[in-house]
C-alpha cells in the first residue's frame, strides 16, 4: 500500500523561483515562472507521521489552464514522480528533508505548454490538494524554448528592459523619445492575460486558443490584432486627425496607464504607430517574447500591392490623391522566435505591426512576417510579406497627368524609401542602424534582384529624372518652433543649352504618415538658366502663418518643381523638415532614497510670440512614482515667459531608473525629456 503524505501547508517558494525564473521584477507577489525550467514547490508534513519514501509514495500532479481545461488540447496535464523527464512533457521529482520534515517538490513544464494562468493540484489515493496558482511565461533562457535567445545581453534588453527609446523624425534629424515599457508593474501581466482573453479567437472558440497560445506565433498575430480595437475591444482607438475626446497621441510616456484605462473602461482614445508599437512591445516582453520597437523612415503604404508606390501632380504641380502613400516614418515592432512552420532558415526576428492600415485574412493585424523572407523578397511565406516588404523596399514614380488626361513619368527613385530603419542599441541608450538586417546596400546588385524577384510580373521602374537640371534645397541653420526663418530651392543648369521654365516653391504641413495639410507658404518664378548656372528661390517660412497649420509632429514638406509645359520636361525635389523644440531642464532637488519624497524642478521657455493654455508637465518612472503617471497643471504661459512646475513623487525601490517628463499645452505638444535616477536604500532598511 503506498504511503499518502499529511501535508500541514505548503509553499511556493516565490522568492527562489522568481530569482531563478528571472521574474523577480514583477510587483506581483506570486508565483510566476518560465517554460521548460525547474520550479520548487515545498511541502510541509505534519509532525506525527511516517518519513517521506518517494518509491513508496504515489503523488500525482495536475495542472489546468483556461476555462475548459482538456486533456487533449494541452490545457490539463497529469504527470508524477515516477514519470521520465522529456523535453515535451511535464515532469517532477522530489527529495525529503528529514531535519525540516519537509518535501521540495521540483516540477518542470514542458517547452511547449500554453502560457498563462495555471491552477496546480496533488493527487494521491483519492484524495486531491490545491497547491495553488502559478503564470507559465515564455521562456528566452531555455534552449528548446520557441523564443530562446542565445545572448544575456540581448535577452536582458528585449525581454527585461522596461525602459527604451523610440525614434521619431526625419532621416536628417532622428530623435530618440523616451518611452517606459514597464512589463513587470503591478497588473501588467494580467492585463496582458487579459487581451488574451479578450480576443474574437478566444470568444468563438477558447479551448482552440487557449491551446493555441504554447505557440508565439500565434500569440503574437493575436496582439497584433488586439492591440488596436478596429475588429473589437481591443486596446488603442487610433486617429490621425480629431483628439477632443481622447488624449493626443504624443502625451502618452509609458504602456502602463494606457494598458490600465484598457482594463477598467474598454478601448482607449488615442494612438498613433509608436503608441502601437510600445504597448504591443510591452505585452509581448511581459508574456516573455523577447521585442523590439523598430522605426522605419520613408516607411511606403502601398495600398495596390504592386510594389511601387505612384506619387501624381497635375500640370501645375499640386500633388493628387493616387491612394499610396510615403510615411515620414513607421513604427513597429519585431519579436524573436523559431519558425517551424517556415522553416529553420526563416528563425529569428518577425516583424508585426499593431497599426491599424490594411486588413490581413479579414482583420487589421499585420504579421509576424519572417525577417529574412523580407530580405530575400520571398513574399509567399506568412504573414504579410508583400506589404512589408512593400513598406522598406517599395519604388518611386512620379508622375504628372497632362490635360489630355495621359500621364508622363518625369522623376522616380529606388531609394527613397527604407531609410535609416533604427532601434535602441543593447544596454546604451543610443539609435542602432539595422537597415542591412532589413534589405540589401540600395542599388546592390543583391538588392536589385531581391526586388527584380518579390516584383515577378511588374514593370521594374527605371531611374527616369533627366539629366540636366538638378534642383536641391536649402535649410536655415536654426529651425526652431516659433520662429521665421528662409529655405531655399537651388536649380542648376548642368545642360549645354540654357532651359526656362517655371520655378515653384511649395511649403505644406504634414503628419508623420504622409497626409498632408494646409500650406505654410508659396512661391515661384519664371527663370531662365544659362548653362552652367543657377537660381535660386527663397522661401520664408512665418509662424503666424505655419503656427496653426502644422501638427504636433512638427513638420513641414517643402516641395520644389520646375515645369517647362511646351516641352513636357518636370523636375522635383522634395525634403521634410522637423522644427526644434524648446529645450526641458530637470533638475532634481536633493538625493534619491527609498521611501523618501523627493522633487523635481521642470522649466520649459514658451519660444512662440503668443501665449500657452493649459500648460501641464507630467513625470512618470518605474520604481519612483508608483507605475502612474503625476501630473501638475500651471494654466497659461505668455511669449518669451518660462514655464516652471515642482513636483514631489517617492521613490519605491533602489536602483538606476529613469524620470520621464511631458510638456503639453494647446500649441505645444509632444516636448519629452527625461533623466536618470539613482536610487539609494535608506538607512533604515540598510540597517535590517
Amino acid at each position: 500500500m503506498s504511503q499518502v503524505l499529511d501535508i500541514e501547508h505548503f509553499d511556493l517558494d516565490i522568492k527562489n523561483n522568481s530569482r531563478s525564473h528571472h521574474t523577480e521584477l514583477c510587483a506581483e507577489k506570486r508565483l510566476i515562472v518560465r517554460r521548460g525550467q525547474p520550479f520548487n514547490v515545498i511541502l510541509h508534513l505534519k509532525p506525527v507521521g511516517a518519513e517521506f519514501d518517494p518509491s513508496e509514495t504515489n503523488l500525482t500532479f495536475i495542472v489546468e489552464t483556461g476555462p475548459l481545461p482538456r486533456k487533449e488540447s494541452d490545457t490539463k496535464v497529469s504527470f508524477s514522480l515516477r514519470d521520465p523527464a522529456v523535453d515535451t512533457e511535464w515532469s517532477a521529482s522530489a527529495t525529503y528533508d528529514p531535519s525540516a520534515n519537509t518535501v521540495c517538490v521540483s516540477i518542470i513544464s514542458s517547452v511547449n505548454a500554453p502560457i498563462g494562468v495555471y491552477s496546480l493540484t496533488l493527487a494521491q489515493e483519492g484524495q486531491t490538494t490545491s497547491l495553488g496558482q502559478f503564470t507559465l511565461l515564455f521562456n528566452a533562457w531555455c534552449h528548446r524554448d520557441a523564443v530562446y535567445m542565445r545572448s544575456e545581453s540581448k535577452r536582458q534588453e528585449y525581454v527585461l528592459a522596461q525602459h527604451g527609446q523610440i525614434y521619431k523624425g526625419t532621416p536628417k534629424r532622428i530623435k530618440g523619445s523616451p518611452w517606459n515599457f514597464g512589463q513587470f508593474e503591478e497588473a501588467i501581466l494580467d492585463i496582458c492575460l487579459k487581451i488574451l482573453d479578450e480576443n474574437p479567437k478566444f470568444v468563438a472558440d477558447a479551448d482552440a486558443d487557449v491551446s493555441g497560445r504554447r505557440n508565439p506565433i500565434y500569440v503574437t498575430r493575436v496582439l497584433s490584432a488586439m492591440i488596436n480595437s478596429n475588429d473589437d475591444r481591443g486596446v488603442l482607438v487610433g486617429s490621425w486627425s480629431d483628439f477632443e475626446d481622447g488624449v493626443h497621441p504624443v502625451t502618452w510616456i509609458g504602456s502602463g496607464d494606457i494598458l490600465r484605462q484598457w482594463a477598467e473602461s474598454g478601448p482607449v482614445r488615442y494612438g498613433q504607430c509608436w503608441v502601437f508599437a510600445a504597448v504591443a512591445c510591452t505585452a509581448s516582453r511581459a508574456l516573455g517574447i523577447p521585442c523590439r520597437v523598430v522605426t522605419n523612415f520613408g516607411s511606403a503604404h502601398d495600398t495596390d500591392g504592386n510594389l511601387l508606390i505612384e506619387n501624381l501632380y497635375d500640370e501645375d504641380g499640386e500633388r493628387m490623391d493616387s491612394g499610396d502613400s510615403i510615411w515620414n516614418f513607421h513604427v513597429w515592432v519585431d519579436s524573436w522566435m523559431t519558425r517551424p512552420d517556415l522553416g529553420p532558415e526563416y528563425d529569428g526576428w518577425q516583424v508585426s505591426d499593431p497599426t491599424p492600415q490594411e486588413k490581413s485574412e479579414g482583420v487589421f493585424c499585420c504579421g509576424p512576417s519572417s525577417l529574412t523572407a523580407i530580405k530575400e523578397g520571398e513574399l509567399t511565406r506568412k504573414y504579410d510579406a508583400p506589404f512589408i516588404f512593400a513598406e522598406v523596399n517599395a519604388d518611386v514614380v512620379d508622375m504628372v497627368r497632362l490635360s489630355n488626361g495621359e500621364f508622363v513619368k518625369f522623376s522616380g527613385s529606388t531609394k527613397s524609401v527604407g531609410r535609416f530603419i533604427s532601434t535602441k542599441a543593447v544596454g546604451v541608450d543610443v539609435r542602432h542602424d539595422i537597415t542591412h538586417q532589413y534589405k540589401y546596400a540600395e542599388g546592390s546588385k543583391e538588392e536589385r534582384q531581391v526586388y527584380n524577384k518579390a516584383q515577378h510580373h511588374n514593370k521594374l521602374l527605371q531611374q527616369g529624372e533627366e539629366p540636366g537640371l538638378h534642383i536641391k534645397i536649402k535649410l536655415a541653420d536654426n529651425m526652431i518652433v516659433g520662429s521665421d526663418f528662409e529655405v531655399y530651392a537651388v536649380l542648376t543648369n548642368n545642360c549645354m543649352e540654357a532651359r526656362t521654365c517655371s520655378f515653384l516653391f511649395f511649403s505644406r504641413a504634414v503628419s508623420y504618415n504622409g497626409k498632408q495639410g494646409e500650406s505654410c507658404g508659396f512661391a515661384s518664378d519664371n527663370v531662365e538658366v544659362p548653362p552652367g548656372e543657377e537660381r535660386r528661390l527663397s522661401l520664408r517660412l512665418e509662424y503666424k502663418r505655419y503656427g496653426s497649420a502644422i501638427t504636433s509632429d512638427r513638420l513641414i514638406q517643402l516641395s520644389a518643381v520646375t515645369i517647362d509645359k511646351q516641352a513636357a520636361r518636370y523636375h522635383k525635389a522634395e525634403k521634410t523638415i522637423v522644427l526644434d523644440e524648446p529645450e526641458m531642464e530637470i533638475e532634481l532637488l536633493g538625493e534619491a532614497i527609498v521611501n523618501q519624497s523627493l522633487t523635481v524642478e521642470l522649466t520649459l521657455l514658451n519660444t512662440l510670440s503668443e501665449p500657452l493654455h493649459d500648460c501641464s508637465f507630467t513625470i512618470e518612472g518605474i520604481g519612483l512614482t508608483d507605475g502612474k503617471p503625476i501630473p501638475a497643471k500651471i494654466g497659461a504661459v505668455g511669449p518669451n515667459e518660462e514655464a516652471k512646475a515642482s513636483l514631489a513623487f517617492i521613490p519605491s525601490s533602489a536602483g538606476s531608473s529613469r524620470l520621464l517628463v511631458n510638456f503639453d499645452s494647446d500649441k505645444l505638444k509632444n516636448i519629452k525629456s527625461f533623466i536618470n535616477v539613482d536610487v539609494k536604500e535608506s538607512s533604515s532598511t540598510e540597517a535590517q
